[in-house]
């Protein structure tokens, strides 16, 4: 025995109200565990897809006085 037309639109309702719903949590949980590259003199954690040139510029601006390879020892290879 099938239901009737207001079962079946609730049914319906209920199954567009699931796949409305927003993903669970929020994205900082993701972005912090992206945080992988790190300058080794002052700990600031940067994301995994930064670049050499952001990385030099960081060290160029923060540490004048150490060398590029003491803050990022990843970059020498």
């Amino acid at each position: 025995m099938g239901g009737g037309n207001g079962q079946k639109s609730k049914t319906a309702r209920l199954r567009n109200l699931e796949k409305q719903k927003p993903a669970k949590g929020s994205q900082l949980d993701s972005n912090m565990k992206a945080m992988t590259i790190q300058c080794k003199v002052c700990m600031q954690a940067f994301i995994c897809t930064t670049t050499e040139v952001k990385c030099r510029e960081h060290a160029e601006a923060k540490h004048p006085k150490s060398d590029v390879y003491a803050c990022f020892p990843h970059l020498q290879k």
